[in-house]
């Protein structure tokens, strides 16, 4: 008799087989890899016994790339095929260049899709292929430590990383060749390593600091589940700008006036040691000989610690304002958290431990290495998606960082996914035709918080052909939105009685910057009154243009029903509406809306007899009994 062998979801069949899954903390600084050994997480070391790879790819002449350390090594000398930092332009787009053009040692041009390439020596490349440079560095170590082949990778990411960039994200990792099982929020990630999850429940809040980026995230754990309440952050915001500050300093006390690449790329390396000696050290000495570092004449600083945080306050006053906005979205106080977790290497820095303490109101984690403890998260995470673990009762639920919704009729926004909702989700909503015999619906999808379209950010366009013809409103169009794990959406359109149907992965050729995020959702608290206002003004001026469009239609087929006294008050109502359509009353175009509805009744009933009339003309009450 044969036998079925029957297996749970997600496990391998044969169960003692553990199956080789990693964690990759892709940062903008250093990144690494680790993995599930023996039940415990463990980073895995290079050849040198270093776990931290510096996220710096060097395009050489012979057609080889440096990846690491030894391609920062040869940054100064090389400043335009080397790339650092990398991470802060994964799908972005002229916006970056607008950002950190003062900053950018490179040559960059923009393709016709908006993404922005760096011109090398070995030709044109683009950050996701930079990014993959990294990742194939990790895949590799990961697979000589492990000696087989991996069954996938948990990739971690910002928690504000928008659709793009986290689109940008999986492309790299699949040009490295490796298959991602999901893509993490980097505080989630660090909560898990911390083991909050096994901890009674409670509400805790992420503050993740990083080379590039900052995220702060609250996260709530209740009965096993793992949910983020809100997320916030800046996407160009952390370490490196600590650096820059620094640099600046120096230049300034220097006279180093105009700096070419080579320059800008020395004082940047020399102020990442500044500031690393300065979380230990209450001052450092600085020299520099004529002409070394671009500087005119032969130059002695000390910068102290007190003056190194007077430089970067406003950084970290920066950071403390998106946790107050993180709070303030999740409905809660400070004195609600049970934890506050540090991550990410630009925490060692004691001004910002000292501020997040007070903010907060209390001591701030700090046991595990900030750098490698999204690693390790996204380690343990990888092994449950691996199936090693398929009896874990750990759930993560991340969130949308801004809503995504519509453009409907006179550009008013129907939100859809409003944002904080926890992902994956799915989401539907019924809409129809606007006006008569309509057979296509052009759909934009867009994302933010204001009413308006003109005022959110286009995220894609896609049209639903084959409607049958009906009249204005009756179709039945459902449009479905669905947010992967990764935080990736898909849209879907269906006209319900014929099947007819169009679909959208949403994949724009760049990203929204880390500002227009935080000027979306300031404006939609500064502006929430005057969008509603407009909101109500379009919604008016559409109902109006729908209903004289129908009353004149009704009109032109009808009017000998009416006699010419009718007529010209019908007529005289219709002007009237289009006159205060034009104008900016709401009130005056809906009360002139309802004058005409009235005006226009009279024709509806004399229609609806003549329809009768018409229906029975001929017939007898025996046919009408049949």
């Amino acid at each position: 008799m044969a036998l079925l062998q029957i297996v749970e979801p997600g496990q391998s069949q044969a169960p003692h087989q553990h199956r080789l899954a990693i964690g990759i903390d892709l940062g903008t600084t250093h990144s690494l890899v680790a993995t599930m050994q023996s039940g415990l997480p463990r980073v895995l070391p290079d050849h040198d016994g270093q776990v931290l790879l510096p996220s710096v790819v060097r395009y050489l002449a012979d057609g080889h790339v440096e990846v690491g350390e030894r391609a920062r090594q040869g940054a100064a000398q090389d400043p335009l095929n080397t790339l650092i930092s990398v991470k802060r332009f994964m799908g972005r787009g002229l916006d970056v260049l607008h950002q950190l053009g003062a900053q950018l040692p490179y040559d960059i041009t923009l393709h016709d899709n908006g993404v922005p390439y760096f011109r090398t020596i070995a030709g044109e490349r683009s950050p996701v292929e930079a990014s993959a440079e990294i990742l194939r560095v990790l895949k590799l170590r990961a697979e000589e430590a492990l000696g087989g082949e991996l069954a996938g990778a948990v990739i971690t990411v910002p928690a504000y990383f928008d659709e793009t960039q986290r689109q940008a994200t999986k492309d790299a990792a699949r040009l490295a060749g490796l298959q991602v099982l999901r893509l993490l929020n980097e505080p989630t990630a660090a909560a898990v390593a911390y083991g909050l999850d096994r901890q009674a429940e409670g509400i805790h809040a992420i503050y993740d600091l990083g080379g590039g980026t900052f995220d702060i995230s609250i996260l709530r754990l209740h009965q096993g589940v793992f949910e983020v309440l809100a997320t916030g952050g800046n996407a160009a915001l952390g370490g490196d700008d600590f650096d820059h500050a620094i640099a600046g300093w120096i230049m300034a006390s220097a006279g180093i006036v105009n700096p070419d690449a080579d320059v800008q790329r020395r004082l940047q390396m020399t102020a990442r040691k500044v500031k690393e000696a300065l979380s230990q050290r209450e001052s450092v000495e600085l020299k520099l000989a004529a002409g070394t570092g671009g500087a005119p004449a032969d130059w002695t600083g000390v910068l102290t610690r007190d003056a190194f945080e007077q430089l970067v306050a406003p950084l970290v006053d920066e950071t403390l304002r998106a946790c107050r906005r993180a709070l303030r979205d999740a409905g809660l106080k400070a004195a609600d958290l049970a934890e506050v977790v540090l991550v990410g290497g630009s925490t060692r820095v004691p001004l910002v431990r000292r501020r997040v303490g007070e903010f907060f109101g209390r001591p701030p984690l700090t046991h595990l290495d900030p750098d490698q403890v999204v690693a390790i998260g996204a380690a343990v995470q990888a092994d449950i998606l691996a199936g090693n673990k398929p009896d874990s009762d750990l759930l993560l639920l991340d969130v949308i960082p801004l809503s995504l919704g519509l453009e409907t009729y006179g550009g008013l926004v129907e939100k859809i996914v409003p944002r904080n909702t926890p992902i994956p989700v799915a989401r539907a909503q019924e809409f129809t035709t606007f006006k008569d015999g309509q057979t296509a619906m052009s759909l934009h999808v867009v994302q933010g918080e204001r009413e308006l379209v003109a005022d959110c950010r286009s995220l894609a366009r896609f049209t639903l052909r084959g409607i049958p013809p009906m009249v204005a409103g009756a179709a039945r169009i459902r449009v479905a939105f669905q947010v992967d794990a990764d935080g990736l959406l898909s849209v879907t359109a269906e006209e319900t009685s014929t099947g007819v149907r169009a679909e959208i992965v949403v994949k724009p050729s760049w990203g929204l910057a880390d500002e227009d995020i935080l000027r979306l959702l300031r404006e939609s608290q500064q502006h929430a009154v005057a969008d509603m206002q407009a909101r109500s003004l379009t919604e008016a001026r559409a109902e109006a243009e729908r209903l004289w469009l129908a009353t004149e239609a009704a009109l032109a087929e009808d009017g000998r029903l009416l006699d010419a006294h009718e007529v010209a008050a019908l007529t005289r109502a219709i002007a009237e509406l289009k006159t205060l359509a034009a104008a900016a009353d709401s009130a005056a175009i809906t009360q002139s809306a309802e004058r005409l509805n009235h005006a226009g009744e009279l024709l509806a009933a004399r229609r609806m007899d003549a329809g009768i009339r018409q229906a029975f003309a001929g017939k007898n009450l025996t046919e009408l009994e049949g």
